[in-house]
């Protein structure tokens, strides 16, 4: 598991991919202080990183990245622990347009494509 505070060469993160789970890689972003955290097999492990590190539970949302995707396909917004109905998010995409707006910006910034 990483914290990618800097950022991440698409090489570097086709790596992690294909050591883990062939096609895809989870990671967990914190919207509020713009990191990733990836290369878990579950969100959650993702979740617990950032938050030993100081991260607030309601800033953490759960993606997965397909390095070899274009556009629209790069970033899914699907895992469990996006499922928060305190925050009115019912389900396990990220059902607030302007958080996934943030999480792709933060993406963008993060993972050198």
């Amino acid at each position: 598991m990483k914290i990618i505070t800097q950022t991440l060469t698409l090489s570097e993160l086709k790596q992690m991919t294909a050591d883990m789970f062939g096609n895809f890689i989870k990671a967990v972003v914190d919207v509020e202080k713009q990191i990733i955290a990836v290369d878990a097999e579950l969100h959650s492990d993702l979740e617990a990183l950032l938050l030993q590190d100081g991260s607030k539970q309601k800033n953490l949302w759960g993606i997965n990245i397909y390095p070899e995707a274009q556009n629209d396909e790069f970033v899914e917004f699907d895992s469990l622990i996006n499922m928060r109905p305190s925050q009115g998010n019912r389900s396990r995409g990220i059902e607030n347009a302007e958080i996934r707006k943030k999480i792709i910006e933060i993406v963008t910034k993060r993972i050198k494509r």
